[in-house]
């Protein structure tokens, strides 16, 4: 699948995930509905994966990466995110969330000795800025409170960790999938730790408001979504790839216009001419001058 086609599918996938998730949020303890979602989507990935024979036998070491990976980018994550989603309002965490695309590169640089591009750190502030003016109003927390904000980072940082810890999991020749359906896996038992440390009901719920909403959630947000995510992670790089984070608000503020009544004001016409000049800063260059090297990413 083409790159931009990966690209697309993040964007608009994980843009249309807060929708389905604000629909979960009444029936259970948010813990519990991140546990069913990982375990249903590890799940699916392990059964059709070993169906096919394409679950590849590992040493325990690359098992051992693959925890990481579960704990980094399909556990801890969201739960500091959940948890600052209770303290703060959403346009805060999204804005603190595409951050994302900065800590992929300054991470990228920390582990692996990659030095971003200039325009990398300019399409980021492009792309920060915007959403900062979007969501201007939402900027604010109760004075002396820091567990909301902080939530927020800490749940970025442990989703850039995650980046780059996928992509020390590519080095042992593991395909995306698989490597996803074991650290989905894993993830899902380390919530389960999680929900029986809090002692969390493990209720069912019967309303199919809920259960579509999860459909949407293992096959869109998660197989799929995050398959692309990790594809673009190792053919463009993390801080590239990292720029969905900041452009999936805006999908989730189109929705919203449709399904809430959000209203545009001239302001945030603004901040998205910013975020989508951003996209163009950090990809328009790099297709001209490359696409020789872009197509043959794109056929790897």
């Amino acid at each position: 699948m083409p790159t931009s086609a990966h690209y697309a599918l993040v964007v608009f996938a994980w843009g249309l995930t807060w929708i389905a998730i604000h629909m979960q949020v009444d029936a259970l303890p948010v813990a519990v509905s991140v546990l069913y979602r990982f375990a249903l989507a590890g799940g699916l990935l392990l059964l059709v994966l070993g169906w096919r024979g394409a679950l590849p036998r590992l040493a325990p070491h690359v098992h051992g990466w693959l925890l990481l990976l579960g704990l980094c980018l399909y556990s801890t994550n969201f739960l500091f995110i959940y948890e600052a989603e209770v303290r703060l309002t959403s346009g805060f965490v999204a804005v603190v969330f595409s951050l994302a695309s900065l800590l992929n590169a300054a991470n990228a640089w920390l582990f692996f000795g990659q030095r971003p591009p200039r325009r990398t750190l300019a399409a980021a502030a492009l792309g920060i800025g915007g959403l900062v003016l979007l969501f201007r109003h939402e900027l604010r927390w109760q004075h002396g409170e820091w567990i909301g904000p902080a939530s927020a980072f800490l749940g970025t940082y442990m989703f850039s960790l995650g980046n780059m810890v996928s992509t020390r999991v590519r080095r042992f020749g593991i395909g995306v999938f698989p490597a996803n359906a074991y650290a989905m896996g894993y993830g899902a038992l380390l919530l389960a730790g999680w929900v029986g440390i809090h002692r969390l009901p493990l209720d069912i719920p019967t309303s199919g408001t809920y259960w579509g909403a999860m459909a949407f959630l293992v096959l869109i947000g998660s197989v799929l979504a995050f398959g692309s995510y990790l594809t673009l992670v190792h053919r463009i790089g993390a801080a590239r790839a990292g720029y969905a984070t900041v452009l999936f608000p805006i999908v989730a503020l189109s929705a919203s216009t449709w399904l809430e009544g959000y209203v545009w004001t001239p302001l945030a016409f603004v901040g998205v001419s910013l975020v989508l000049a951003g996209n163009a800063v950090m990809f328009w260059p790099a297709a001209r001058g490359n696409a020789g090297l872009r197509t043959a990413r794109e056929k790897a």
